[in-house]
């Protein structure tokens, strides 16, 4: 088959398993700290708060983290290079996109704290990016 990923087999799509829990769980975790201000548009209503506890303590974007360690996983668990590619890669070039026009918001919005926050926060990966 192609792309099959055949060094270390069962143990990669064990893992694969272990990233959808993982990233399902980082998701939620994102979720409940947004509590109401959690939706599925970029949107900033006036009574909003920046949030900067939990998981947004570390990275602007983890509910995006989430879906992408999720997405990670179900690539892997279908152990094929090719299914990492498709279901990982081209949402995480749908999900770049969206940041930057999600974070041009969150400027507009909260101006300084923002500028502030994002001094000292990264995107999606602790301490990286």
């Amino acid at each position: 088959m192609r792309g099959r990923i055949s060094f270390a087999y069962p143990y990669i799509e064990i893992s694969g398993l272990v990233l959808m829990i993982a990233g399902f769980a980082v998701r939620l975790s994102a979720a409940w700290a947004l509590k109401g201000q959690f939706t599925h548009f970029v949107t900033v209503q006036a009574e909003d708060k920046l949030v900067q506890t939990g998981l947004y303590r570390s990275i602007r974007h983890p509910a995006y983290a989430g879906e992408l360690i999720t997405l990670l996983g179900i690539g892997l668990a279908l152990g094929n290079w090719l299914s990492v590619l498709a279901i990982f890669g081209m949402p995480l070039l749908a999900l770049l996109f969206r940041i930057s026009v999600e974070e041009k918001v969150m400027l507009a919005h909260y101006g300084g704290e923002y500028l502030e926050y994002r001094s000292r926060t990264k995107r999606l990966i602790p301490g990286i990016y």
